[in-house]
């Protein structure tokens, strides 16, 4: 693996390669954070902080206004697709490897940038963090947004994830819950002396099979939401009618509800049912009627669309301040074991963020 030191200055395509080249597999960046810091401290414009493998670096040119810029140093563990390969050349050239989609071609764009801007428009601040990718105790946004929030302050933030080099905006919230039900069991040869509990999962399958998502309309995006069956467990053995059976279901709601609207809505499509929540983050509304965002939307170009899925915007939702995903790469491909990024994707982001802040 690459341990040759980043070129922010020299080609963003090339950079990606070396990003791709650096193993940082959830809870192994630290050769990369190295790197990434290494890299940053070459630039006097920068203050540049290390906070664990989280690694920030700040303007300070007193400007009225300040935006936040962030991307996640890790990946989903790699399959035979380390280190990059290219396919293609010129404008169609295609960057192929772990993590060349999420999101280091997100990272290789906040880089060849941040070494660009030295006279930015609004201050910035560029963060680049650890444990994207696993439980969300160990994310390190997370843990810089607890131990120093003031380093997250800003009026706007990008989060450079895979959007197809174009602006989504907000995220979904996203709960899953656990539908019980119970039986009575009873030797599978006198199966009238018991209750199946797994036959009692047909109303609930029903129940989903009716639904019909809603599609909300928030400043301006329509999100369309989503209720799903993701897993059903019971039964102990071929001979025993089972008393016991488990419904995991997953809901997608619009960043118009909170964690405890979309329980209230669960609840009321599965009353009569023994339900309890086992996990739940909410959305980012998408703040589009920001200053900065509508003149990140003029930079830009093109329209903005609505994030299906959930993205760290909703930790910048939680702390007041609005944020949007804008990164290369089609976000169908992350954790792929094809996964890649347009180069053009790269060199397209990386001018419109020059071109937003220059």
């Amino acid at each position: 693996m690459s341990a040759t030191p980043l070129d922010l200055d020299g080609d963003v395509v090339d950079l990606l390669a070396q990003l791709i080249d650096v193993e940082s597999v959830s809870g192994n960046e630290t050769a990369i954070a190295d790197l990434v810091e290494e890299a940053l401290r070459r630039y006097p414009h920068l203050e540049v902080i290390r906070d664990g493998n989280v690694v920030v670096a700040r303007t300070d040119r007193g400007r009225a206004d300040r935006i936040v810029i962030a991307g996640h140093l890790d990946t989903v563990p790699i399959a035979s697709n380390v280190p990059s390969w290219r396919t293609g050349d010129g404008e169609a050239t295609i960057i192929w490897g772990r993590g060349s989609c999420d999101m280091k071609g997100g990272v290789a764009v906040q880089l060849a940038a941040a070494a660009r801007l030295a006279e930015p428009s609004r201050d910035i601040t560029w963060i680049f963090y650890d444990n994207e990718e696993v439980e969300a105790e160990r994310n390190g946004l997370g843990r810089l947004s607890r131990e120093r929030p003031e380093l997250l302050a800003g009026s706007f933030a990008v989060l450079c994830e895979p959007s197809n080099a174009g602006i989504e905006g907000g995220c979904q919230g996203t709960m899953r819950a656990e539908i019980r039900l119970s039986g009575v069991a009873a030797h599978s040869a006198r199966a009238w002396k018991g209750h199946n509990a797994i036959h009692d999962a047909a109303a609930v399958l029903q129940r989903l099979s009716d639904y019909r998502p809603a599609e909300v309309e928030v400043e301006g995006l329509v999100y369309r939401e989503g209720l799903n069956a993701v897993a059903i467990s019971g039964g102990i053995a071929g001979n025993v009618i089972p008393d016991r059976c488990t419904v995991v279901v997953n809901y997608r709601f619009a960043p118009n509800k909170d964690a405890r609207a979309a329980e209230a809505h669960l609840r009321e499509v599965f009353a009569g049912f023994d339900l309890s929540v086992t996990d739940a983050s909410a959305g980012a509304r998408p703040g589009l009627d920001q200053p900065a965002a509508a003149e990140f939307l003029a930079a830009v170009g093109g329209t903005a669309k609505p994030k299906f899925g959930w993205t760290d915007v909703a930790l910048f939702s939680t702390l007041g301040v609005p944020a949007v995903n804008f990164g290369p790469g089609d976000p169908s491909k992350a954790h792929a074991d094809d996964e890649f990024c347009p180069a053009a994707d790269v060199v397209a982001c990386r001018d419109a963020l020059l071109r937003w802040l220059g």
